[in-house]
């Protein structure tokens, strides 16, 4: 959990992701449109990588992406597009310091 905590404050934004996965390629696409620097950790890449997906899901977050926004986890996906659609994502990234 302590590894977790520390990766996701190294930037505002912070993605755990899979290299493989369509909707970790998604999320990561969205905020590079909006020009977000994001910290992304493919956990298929990494040699402890299983341990932090583990570490993920009890954290809250049991699928990937892992979105964590300002050292906070925001969730997945599902509430990442949730934030875009009705308009919260870019005033919390701004409130982050990612924009």
């Amino acid at each position: 959990m302590e590894r977790v905590t520390n990766l996701a404050s190294e930037r505002p934004v912070v993605i755990f992701s899979k290299s493989t996965c369509c909707m970790c390629h998604t999320i990561k696409t969205l905020f590079n449109e909006f020009g977000v620097n994001v910290a992304v950790h493919e956990l298929d890449e990494m040699p402890r990588g299983r341990e932090i997906e583990q570490a993920l899901s009890r954290f809250g977050c049991p699928t990937l992406p892992a979105v964590f926004i300002g050292g906070e986890l925001v969730g997945g996906a599902k509430e990442v597009m949730s934030l875009h659609l009705n308009r919260s994502l870019i005033p919390m990234l701004k409130r982050a310091g990612a924009l």
